[in-house]
């Protein structure tokens, strides 16, 4: 059955599990607010759907692989088209080239980027067979919905084959400008895919800013349309304000939609969680372990960008000079792995337990930790318990496209209290405002914003954490929608019936 909406993303949209009878199972994902249930919600819109991924296959050969499934559950109808890829297809398509050579420009970290190992042959064709299954599965004039840089090929690869489908790209990570961007050898290609597109959507204005920039450096590219940016993404405490956005590019006389919408969480849905008895009772655990001591909670991946290491050495310094702190405060730090078996990541996890044993050998007691190091992921449901107890969120990356936790920690506190140590350069600092912003390259700022969230009287918590609930509340995953898909929407009223 064709289909009118096709999502395409290298994840598939759901957990396989395997059974005690050795069946394989399918699981709604984890967490409420992943990009997999945000965009599968979609499929509500249209009366069918398909969403393309790729999936480990021993023999990609094999004839017996089940590429195609159909799915009905409380999402709606669709199909999942899976491409079966080799452990080594996946090593090079997504550890080496989108990790190793992709990701650390993206983020800034030039230092980081490593060219040789990378086969883009291998990256072309399996975006080319991205494009091949979304071009199977979209009916006649669909619209393809094409997600993050591991796929930045696809869209023209998928021009070439259906010209009649409209082509929407949206970029989940922060987009730099030319003079970092550019180191790409690649970047003709993908910048040359991205103009095949009709709309390419950003977080933030700065990263919308940069892409038509960096276009701008390559091709003969025009700005058709400029906007002032709302004011409610300008905020004088943060460095990724923009003022001015392009909207529109014409590139070939076609013309490409500049959108941008910063994605939100399921406000509705961590509300409900965060007020269970399960959740109070675990709250009241917490706050009993803690005695009078302050928890800062700290949650994230593994990842260099991420700002852990820097966290960390801040906290010893805090420790070091401020003794009247100690036993005062402790650090719950989430560290959690997202790429197994890559160097990069396993570096960065060994620095940060070797940091968090030494400062407890320094300067723990018999009765207090300053530090508890988590590894591995925390059910959602517990995890909001944590939000409810810390008195301070502490969520500092150096670079991040959005970041969601921060958001998740508002929307759980509707006792109106804590406060929210944010990094200046995470995408959701144009939007809140409220929050203690700081600076995570800069020693002096993030000490600073730690100690002044510790030591924050409790009338302007409550102020500033009224102003962060309005602006999460405002944007929540369900406004995103509607907000990035209103191209998309008048498009597929467009369709005809499949």
């Amino acid at each position: 059955m064709s289909s009118e909406l096709v999502i395409v993303y290298h994840r598939q949209p759901y957990e396989e599990h395997v059974d005690e009878n050795g069946n394989t199972v399918l699981k709604e994902n984890k967490s409420p607010n992943g990009i997999v249930p945000t965009l599968k919600s979609f499929f509500g819109s249209v009366d069918h759907g398909a969403w393309v991924a790729w999936k480990l296959a021993d023999d990609p050969d094999n004839p017996a692989f089940e590429k195609r499934i159909e799915i009905d559950d409380s999402y709606g109808k669709y199909s999942v088209s899976r491409l079966p890829l080799s452990a080594e297809q996946v090593r090079e398509f997504y550890h080496i080239t989108s990790k190793e050579a992709f990701w650390p420009i993206l983020h800034g970290f030039k230092e980081r980027y490593n060219y040789d190992p990378v086969d883009w042959k291998n990256f072309q064709d399996v975006n080319r067979r991205f494009a091949e299954a979304a071009a199977e599965e979209a009916a006649e004039g669909a619209l393809v919905w094409i997600h993050d840089y591991n796929l930045w090929m696809v869209p023209l690869y998928l021009r070439e084959l259906r010209p009649d489908v409209r082509i929407s790209f949206f970029h989940h990570t922060p987009f730099p400008a030319a003079d970092v961007f550019n180191v790409l050898p690649w970047r003709r290609h993908i910048v040359e895919s991205l103009l095949a597109c009709d709309d390419v959507g950003f977080h933030i204005p700065r990263y919308a800013a940069n892409f038509v920039s960096v276009a701008s450096s390559l091709f003969d590219v025009e700005i058709a349309e400029m906007n002032r940016v709302p004011d409610k993404w300008i905020s004088d405490d943060t460095a990724l304000i923009e003022r001015m956005l392009p909207s529109a590019v014409t590139h070939q006389g076609r013309k490409v939609a500049i959108s941008v919408t910063p994605v939100g969480v399921d406000v509705e849905f961590i509300d409900e969680r965060t007020r269970l008895e399960a959740t109070e009772t675990r709250l009241a655990e917490i706050r009993s372990e803690l005695g009078d001591a302050k928890m800062i909670l700290s949650v994230g991946r593994t990842d260099y960008t991420k700002g852990g290491i820097e966290q960390l050495t801040s906290f010893e310094r805090i420790l070091e000079q401020n003794p009247d702190l100690r036993g005062k405060v402790r650090l719950m730090h989430v560290s959690v792995s997202a790429n197994t078996g890559m160097t990069a990541y396993e570096e960065v996890q060994n620095e940060i337990e070797q940091m968090a044993g030494h400062i407890n050998g320094r300067f723990g007691r018999f009765d207090w930790q300053p530090v508890t190091l988590i590894s591995r992921a925390i059910p959602f449901e517990q995890l909001v318990a944590y939000y409810r107890a810390a008195d301070v969120a502490w969520i500092t990356p150096l670079a991040d496209g959005m970041n969601l936790v921060c958001k998740e920690f508002v929307a759980s506190r509707f006792d109106g209290d804590g406060v929210l140590v944010l990094s200046e350069f995470a995408g959701a600092a144009v939007e809140l405002g409220g929050a203690v912003i700081t600076n995570p390259y800069s020693f002096k700022s993030m000490d600073a914003a730690i100690l002044e969230a510790l030591a924050m009287p409790e009338d302007e918590r409550r102020r500033r954490m009224a102003r962060l609930r309005v602006a999460v509340f405002a944007n929540d995953v369900r406004q995103w929608g509607p907000g990035s898909l209103s191209l998309k929407r008048s498009l597929l009223q467009e369709v005809p019936a499949a």
